[in-house]
This record gives structure tokens, sequence and C-alpha cells, in this order.
């Protein structure tokens, strides 16, 4: 008998411990991956768009796409800008799923051009390139029931001060191609600044709360609250060409970061966790999106 209560006791003991203990993480990303990637984009130098640079950051990710086995289309386009008409271009790899409708992952992958120094951008334009090669390769893997499509926005940085003329090139060029085509996605998170070490994400103030709170869900699951922060802010980013367009969209931003836009946005203060934890927290969000979007008549949008 007292062995049977011993028994009894130590079964209690272990459950509630299990119960105690946090979710354990499902899809994940490699962060080491992404972080090599960051490195080798900073080792080209700045990458304004329309430089020479930025066509061999643009070459090196298809070719890791290329590589992954995920099909890539670059979409050039020219830009009139304050600095003369450029040529840029976006990035799109494309992985079908059991259904034509769409939901884009994407983020920018220049770097904003200073004419008094040096910018390297590895968080600002560096780590969003980098996440989302990695996503592309994880998605890739994986059974799809939405098609998606990974996104790399070209011309996200003002070329002088930020206006809406001048910013947003690439983003606001694919969203109006796409609304006339009839072609929107149902849904889109846009990934900027997402490498810092000292990771403090706040919720976006135009951003689709629904779409928001799936991703907050997910990092809450995910252990990531503390990274995931309840607050809010207002970023004009990629997204909101697409907002405008009627598609539900969220921006995942971490602004608090003292480098931003100075010579010392770089390689040191971007971490390889940072970058695994938003990986993570996104591809685990992931089902709830296509789950909510399913629930909903063809067609329409939430």
């Amino acid at each position: 008998m007292r062995a049977a209560l011993a028994l009894v006791g130590a079964l209690l003991v272990a459950a509630a411990a299990l119960g105690a203990e946090p979710a354990r993480p499902g899809a994940t990303v490699d962060g080491a991956a992404a972080l090599r990637h960051v490195e080798r984009l900073v080792a080209i130098g700045p990458r304004p768009a329309g430089s020479p640079a930025a066509a061999r950051a643009r070459t090196y990710i298809v070719d890791q796409l290329t590589a992954a086995g995920v099909r890539a289309e670059v979409q050039p386009f020219d830009a009139d800008t304050p600095h003369g008409r450029l040529r840029m271009a976006n990035i799109v790899a494309v992985l079908p799923g059991r259904r034509a409708e769409v939901i884009m992952l994407a983020g920018h992958y220049d770097t904003k051009w200073f004419r008094d120094f040096r910018f390297v951008g590895a968080n600002d334009g560096g780590s969003s390139a980098a996440l989302l090669i990695e996503l592309a390769r994880r998605l890739a893997a994986r059974p799809r029931e939405y098609s998606y499509w990974v996104v790399w926005f070209d011309g996200e940085e003002a070329r002088e001060t930020w206006t809406a003329a001048d910013s947003l090139y690439g983003s606001r060029r694919m969203a109006r191609e796409l609304q006339q085509q009839g072609r929107l996605p149902r849904a889109l998170i846009v990934a900027d600044m997402i490498g810092d070490r000292d990771l403090a994400i706040r919720r976006e103030a135009a951003s689709t709360p629904w779409l928001t709170d799936a991703i907050w869900a997910a990092a809450a699951r995910r252990g990531a609250a503390a990274h995931f922060l309840d607050e809010t802010l207002a970023v004009e980013d990629d997204h909101a060409p697409f907002l405008r367009a009627g598609v539900p969209a969220a921006l995942v931003i971490d602004f608090d970061y003292p480098p931003w836009h100075t010579a010392e946005d770089t390689l040191d203060k971007v971490s390889a966790r940072s970058l695994e934890i938003v990986g993570g927290v996104l591809l685990e969000a992931l089902p709830a999106i296509e789950e909510r979007l399913g629930h909903l008549p063809g067609g329409t949008r939430p």
C-alpha cells in the first residue's frame, strides 16, 4: 500500500511539473543559418536600392532559394526617386499549396543610402532578408493548404526624407499591380528589424487586429511573450500599401533599436536567438491564420 501511494504521489508531482512547463516549441527556424545570411549580406556592404551592391544581394538571395529547391521570381521595375530614375527589383519565392489563395510573408532587403557614412544595415535590411530565406526553406519542406509567397521588397527606404512618394517603392508597386490584376493576397505579414539582441516587439497600431492577435498568441504559446509586448506604436512600413488595398496585414518590428540608421547598425548587434524566436513565432502563427481565413466565405476578407 505504501509503495502504491508513493507511486501515485510521484505521478501527481510529475504531472504538476509537466503542467508548469511552457509549451514545447513546434516549428523552428535555424537562427544560426539566418545569422550567416546576415553576415554574407553585410559583407557586400551598403545595399541601397538601384545600386550594384543591391544587385549582388539580390543574386545571393535567389541563389540561396534555388539551392533550397524554391522557385524565385525577380520582378524588376523603374522607380522615380529624388536621385533620378532607378532600376529596382522585388524578389518573390512562390510556394504553391492545395489552394491558389496566397498568404504573403515579406520584408525588405535594401539599406538606406547615406552620403556621409557607411551604412551596412545588419538589422535594418539584413535581418529581414536573412530570416525570409530560412522561412522560405522551412515552408518549402512542409505540406501547404494555402499557397505562400515569400517576398523581398526593394526600395523600402526613403532616398532622402520619408514621404508618400519617397518610400516603400517595391511594396507600393506590387500592391498596385496585384490590385489591378485582382490577385491580392488573403493576408500579409511583414517582418522588419527583427534581429536585435535586445528583442522587444510591440504591436503596430495600424496592423489588422486579428492578425496581430494570432501572432502574439503564437508568441505566448512558444514562451516568447517577453519579446512580444502588449504595448502599441505606429510604424509605416511595407504593410501599409496592402492595408490601403484592403488586405489584412501586420507588421512585426522592433523599432526600439538605438543603432537605427547609424553606422553602428553592424553584425554584432544581431542575434541568432532573436532571428530564431521571430521565425518560430511566425511559423507557429500560420495554422491559426489559415484557419481564420478558411472560415470566411470565398473571396471575402476579414
